[in-house]
């Protein structure tokens, strides 16, 4: 009972942080469940994308009905990119899991990418206000943009997280509600893709359903606090937020790291 408690505190204080930025969850969730030493790096891929889609849902919903409307033309194409990105990062990951000898050597490289990735999109936010935009309408650099979200998401098992809001912010000119708008319907559609995929292939981790139903309802309830709350936030505040969870990120990602290299 005690380990469902803890599953569901995870998943609602990541997804709750995860709904306010725009970087899902996942990028929160997959460390701390690292760091907790009750799973294998397969089943914590699985239920953090679980947690991380259920949030998703719930978060889109309630922004639409806070007056925030997707890009039809570049939200599409982010979407189709999302899709590819997010099959082929989960084929990426079964792919590690084979070819590596063992799963905490993945966790390691997976804690690796996730530092080097958190680091970048830090020193892009504190230094954003010195840094060009751009305004990119062409379609097939929107659908480029959506498969490096969505294979970053699926093979990390994040959810997107932050490098979704960088490349959003600095390559189609949006500000920080409207990243997170977009960020959560590439995070939507990747994460579902790799589902489905899992689900195809009957590649599913030995799972507690129960440990499941914990992730997924704190997703849900997170998702649902998050974007309440962000409805009251100024863009400010949530970039402020943002660079918070980052540092936060960083160093979990650090500690895992040393923890899986010691553990392989």
């Amino acid at each position: 009972m005690i380990r469902l408690l803890v599953f569901f505190a995870i998943a609602f204080s990541a997804s709750t942080a995860g709904a306010i930025s725009g970087i899902g969850g996942g990028i929160i969730i997959k460390p701390l469940l690292d760091s907790s030493l009750l799973l294998s790096a397969g089943e914590i891929n699985f239920l953090s994308g679980a947690a991380v889609l259920s949030m998703s849902i719930v978060s889109l919903l309630r922004l639409k009905k806070n007056g925030l409307r997707l890009e039809k033309k570049r939200g599409s194409a982010l979407a189709a990119g999302a899709v590819a990105g997010g099959l082929s990062g989960k084929e990426l990951f079964n792919l590690a899991l084979r070819l590596f000898p063992s799963s905490s050597l993945v966790g390691a490289v997976q804690s690796a990418i996730l530092l080097c990735l958190t680091a970048g999109v830090l020193f892009y936010t504190l230094n954003k206000k010195n840094i060009t935009p751009g305004n990119i309408n062409n379609i097939p650099c929107c659908v480029l943009a959506g498969c490096l979200m969505g294979l970053l998401s699926a093979f990390l098992g994040i959810g997107g997280g932050p490098i979704n809001i960088m490349v959003i912010s600095w390559a189609f000119s949006m500000d920080s509600k409207n990243c997170a708008l977009h960020s959560l319907y590439t995070i939507f559609l990747s994460q579902a893709a790799s589902l489905v995929l899992t689900l195809l292939s009957g590649r599913i981790p030995a799972v507690s359903p129960l440990a499941l139903a914990a992730l997924a309802g704190g997703g849900i309830a997170g998702g649902l606090a998050g974007s309440e709350i962000s409805g009251r936030m100024r863009n400010e505040q949530v970039d402020k937020f943002f660079s918070a969870i980052l540092g936060i990120v960083m160093l979990l990602s650090v500690y895992n790291f040393v923890r899986f290299i010691r553990a392989a």
